[in-house]
């Protein structure tokens, strides 16, 4: 059987800038969902645009924890092999590459300087790396080590061929005594008169240690003969002692090729959960490379002790706790694709993930919202009601239920003092059953969110024999009413005394709506389909919107942005009307059409979005990758179904994309899908089988795929307009068919 990794492209999206993004990822070099990851740095004046695939100067392979450019990077440095003149800055030290000498795969990075006539090469463990450095000429040869703005520290221990140190450098997010320490280890002699220190404006001296601002350490190396110097780097965010802890457990004595050996079979597993057949090998470069990317985030935070136990320091409190921690997530982004896709996937790993919060939870006071590596509080929302709801209607366990319903039931009542937690306007939410818009920012997002977090909260309080929680929450479910202007056909904003915000223009953006106009921005009601439609003139209605929403003109105004940002750029650049496949609220919305049982529409869409959009290139993603969230839509849309209502386990089918597909799942059960020889140019669904019986519901539950399901759909290039009886359609599409 071929290798999974050879069909996985790390720089997918990364041809991206801060006007247009093609995915904002960088080409990342880590384990699934490792704590420690590694880009090649190219532009460090590009701040969280740092490397683009059509640079020529290699500046450092930078250890990295940025999880998007536009929250940047903490905990971050660079690492440069040398020769000939000490340079130090970013600029004056970069050295030409050529493009194809540089190799970026998951599991190893490898590229050839030309100013240093020098290969670098490196291959990662879950908080560890081993970097191996080829020189052509072994004199004047050293290795640099360049923190970012911030204080750090650098102790070089010739005797011990060690580096031991910390940065400080963050972008927000930490408590004040937060660091993150390293190890370094090389396995040649020191030339101890060509070691020193440099400082913020790169003046080096010959000292051994310092601390200061962007501190940062030059290694003067006696090569052996080989010209071959093996670096090894444990990093830690608790000390330079748990720090040679993660190196001794992670790497120990093992050579360069058994870390990357054993780095590959990692991915190879996680990767291989899924199975996929076709003969158009492009699709599987896309596919692979978008599940990669799904896999990188949240990050890990928590690290072991000697004795195999479970610590981390908290981003929330500043101290030393015990157990699991994840973090670099907005919650935003990634409950409508990333987590219903781990519950099928790695329910295991999402129940530690899930552990994690709980703790953020009782270490902070609060539940996270965009954690990086503490609380952010980007985006509207406290989304990770759905994370919790998803998980917890699935039976996905691992962590405190009640404790997380306590956490997720303080966003309901509670308005935080700090405004970076809980539900901003919390107070006036809970008054008027929306946000009012001249008191508030983004209030029909808000509002929306919130609304459909009062949903997913009532399903943990039913399954815990809460009901009169659940009673209440479930009215709440029905608040999106009050911003729902019918004589419109939008949702829009509403002042404090009940009167709608003058001048509403459907294509302008802001003002009421988040990175969106009121086309992009009504539709954020997933568990009352039914009742939007019905709130909008009825389903006939609710359809032709929905078709004119796909085919408008791509139109927009830039509102209360004042400019056009990349998101209006994005959507303006395609012909798929005001649909905004590039930001997450527009991922449901193609899946409509199924919920109010007109399915051929969600086929077509979904497909021609999917093949048309997605690619492996580094072009190759339709906006803002964010987490794993745009990724995790693809593989969904390959699968031919989607979790179009987090907090109900259910997924409405959509048309598959690949010949085969088979999915291990944990309980030694398989999913298959199927759909024949000839997927491509044929998006529509003439009929689907589930374990050999016809099934005519327009959607699949959890228990029906992890009980192992054999799905065979038989595609047809024709499409069926005619709407599909009640009773098969989503259960989750009606709040009143929940009671």
């Amino acid at each position: 059987m071929k290798s999974i990794l050879q069909y996985v492209n790390p720089l997918q999206g990364t041809a991206s800038t801060f006007t247009f993004s093609n995915g904002n990822t960088l080409p990342l070099v880590a384990l699934p969902f490792g704590m420690a990851a590694w880009s090649a740095q190219t532009d460090e004046a590009g701040k969280g645009w740092f490397f683009h695939p059509s640079h020529r100067r290699f500046e450092g392979l930078r250890l990295t924890h940025q999880p998007s450019p536009w929250i940047e990077d903490y905990g971050h440095l660079t690492l440069l092999p040398q020769t000939g003149a000490l340079a130090l800055s970013s600029a004056k030290r970069s050295s030409s590459f050529r493009s194809e000498e540089m190799e970026v795969k998951p599991d190893y990075f490898r590229i050839r300087l030309q100013r240093y006539r020098a290969v670098m090469e490196l291959s990662p463990t879950e908080r560890c790396a081993v970097m191996r450095m080829t020189f052509d000429e072994r004199e004047e040869a050293r290795v640099i080590v360049s923190p970012f703005a911030g204080e750090s520290s650098m102790t070089i221990d010739p005797e011990r061929r060690r580096l031991t140190g910390y940065t400080r450098a963050n972008s927000g997010g930490v408590p004040d005594n937060y660091a993150m320490y390293f190890v370094i280890e090389i396995d040649c002699e020191f030339d101890v008169p060509a070691c020193g220190i440099f400082d913020k404006e790169f003046q080096e001296s010959f000292r051994l240690h310092e601390e200061g601002d962007r501190t940062g350490a030059f290694i003067g190396l006696r090569l052996p003969e080989s010209g071959v110097a093996v670096l090894r780097m444990g990093t830690s965010f608790i000390s330079i002692e748990q720090a040679q802890t993660n190196l001794n457990q992670e790497v120990g004595f093992r050579s360069f090729e058994q870390i990357r050996t054993e780095a590959a079979a990692s991915w190879e597993e996680t990767l291989g959960r899924i199975q996929v057949e076709d003969r158009n090998e492009d699709k599987l470069r896309t596919f692979y490379t978008c599940l990669y990317r799904t896999c990188l985030f949240p990050r890990m935070w928590h690290e072991y002790t000697e004795d195999g136990r479970k610590i981390h320091y908290s981003p929330y409190n500043g101290q030393v706790v015990d157990g699991a921690m994840y973090c670099d997530n907005g919650f935003w982004d990634t409950y409508r694709t990333s987590y219903p896709l781990f519950s099928i996937l790695f329910p295991a790993r999402l129940g530690e993930i899930l552990e994690g919060y709980v703790n953020a939870y009782k270490e902070g006071g609060w539940m996270p919202k965009w954690s990086s590596p503490g609380e952010r509080s980007a985006m509207p929302g406290t989304l990770i009601d759905a994370v919790f709801a998803d998980a917890f209607v699935k039976g996905i366990e691992g962590y405190e239920v009640n404790t997380a319903y306590e956490g997720l039931f303080k966003h309901v009542l509670e308005a935080a003092e700090d405004p970076r937690f809980g539900r901003k306007g919390s107070d006036a939410y809970n008054r008027y059953g929306y946000l009012p818009a001249d008191q508030f920012h983004e209030s029909v997002s808000n509002t929306l969110d919130y609304v459909y977090g009062d949903f997913c909260v009532a399903q943990i309080a039913k399954g815990l024999g809460r009901l009169d929680d659940f009673r209440s929450l479930m009215n709440r479910a029905g608040n999106y009413m009050h911003l729902l202007d019918s004589s419109v056909g939008f949702m829009r904003g509403k002042q404090a005394d009940g009167i709608w915000v003058e001048g509403f223009d459907p294509i302008e953006w802001g003002g009421a709506y988040c990175e969106g106009s009121a086309w992009q921005c009504s539709w954020a009601v997933q568990h009352d389909v039914m009742g939007l439609a019905n709130g909008l003139g009825g389903r006939e209605a609710f359809l032709a919107k929905m078709i004119e929403l796909m085919t408008a003109d791509p139109k927009f105004k830039v509102g209360s942005y004042g400019f056009e940002i990349h998101e209006m750029s994005e959507m303006a650049s395609i012909p798929f009307g005001q649909f905004a496949i590039s930001n997450q609220p527009s991922f449901h919305i193609p899946y409509l059409f199924a919920a109010v049982g007109a399915p051929s529409h969600t086929q077509y869409w979904v497909r021609k979005t999917a093949e048309e959009l997605f690619s492996s290139s580094p072009e190759g993603l339709p906006g803002d990758e964010d987490n794993g969230s745009l990724c995790a839509w693809y593989i969904f849309a390959s699968m031919g179904m989607y979790p179009l209502c987090p907090g109900v386990p259910e997924y409405v089918i959509g048309s598959p994309m690949f010949e085969r597909m088979s999915i291990q799942l944990e309980n030694g059960n398989r999913i298959v899908v199927e759909a024949g020889s000839q997927t491509e140019g044929k998006p529509y669904v003439q009929s689907v089988h589930l374990n050999n019986e016809r099934h005519r519901q327009l959607y699949f539950t959890h228990d029906q795929l992890m009980n192992g399901a054999l799905i065979r759909f038989e595609l047809t290039d024709t499409a069926s307009h005619t709407y599909v009886d009640d009773q098969d359609l989503p259960f989750s599409m009606s709040i009143q068919r929940m009671d």
